[in-house]
């Protein structure tokens, strides 16, 4: 028996709490980073939102006070906090196998993330799941989210249409850039944006765990 076609050629997958059980630990390094300089310690929420931008839009919405100029001072003191656990970040259980079923299945796979070359090639090192991925875009290579050029450069690379892409975020800032490059997006929950949030931007499902993110692909991807 034939198998059935694919609905998607490329599947793009965000990192920081879509793949990387990390969204926790991102928000206690940017509130410690604020406490670190004296400034206002963001809500947990505020830290939250900006799981996904790029480096300058998150610490212009974490510390509005500070000067741009003081940037790396916060970045710096961020960045030490993140690294104290960053090895230690798992996957969530069950993307290694989700991974394998899309690629043996004939999906492409991507990720489309905030974290810079260097974070994200050692996340894959330190995971080993870097030979799943045909390409991978990060925010200091280009536009942040959710500026569409992340998803545009992939699709460039990997000579897919938008029409036969989806990218799956757990920010709204994910579903944000699929919709501004033209691709269908699947929010999911377990990360940093809640339901609510995910459910008003565009989307083809929201989803709330890897197995259900699983069961949606084999169905509809």
């Amino acid at each position: 028996m034939d198998e059935p076609s694919l609905r998607y050629s490329l599947i793009v997958f965000d990192w920081d709490g879509t793949l990387s059980d990390s969204a926790a630990i991102i928000v206690r390094a940017l509130r410690a980073a604020c406490a670190d300089l004296g400034l206002p310690v963001p809500s947990e929420a505020d830290a939250r939102y900006v799981i996904g931008l790029g480096l300058h839009d998150s610490l212009r919405h974490v510390a509005p006070t500070l000067h741009v100029d003081d940037y790396p001072k916060l970045s710096g003191r961020y960045r030490a906090h993140y690294m104290d656990r960053d090895a230690a970040i798992p996957l969530f259980g069950g993307v290694p196998e989700m991974l394998e079923s899309l690629r043996r299945r004939g999906h492409s796979l991507g990720v489309a993330t905030g974290k810079s070359r260097r974070g994200l090639d050692e996340a894959l090192a330190v995971a080993g799941i870097a030979d799943r991925f045909v390409a991978t875009r990060c925010a200091d290579e280009g536009q942040p989210k959710p500026h569409p050029d992340m998803l545009l450069h992939l699709l460039e690379l990997t000579g897919v249409a938008p029409g036969s892409a989806l990218m799956i975020g757990d920010t709204t800032h994910d579903l944000q850039l699929a919709a501004n490059a033209g691709v269908d997006a699947v929010g999911v929950t377990y990360g940093a944006h809640p339901h609510d949030a995910l459910s008003g931007e565009p989307h083809r499902a929201i989803v709330h765990s890897i197995d259900e993110l699983s069961a949606w692909l084999r169905t509809n991807g």
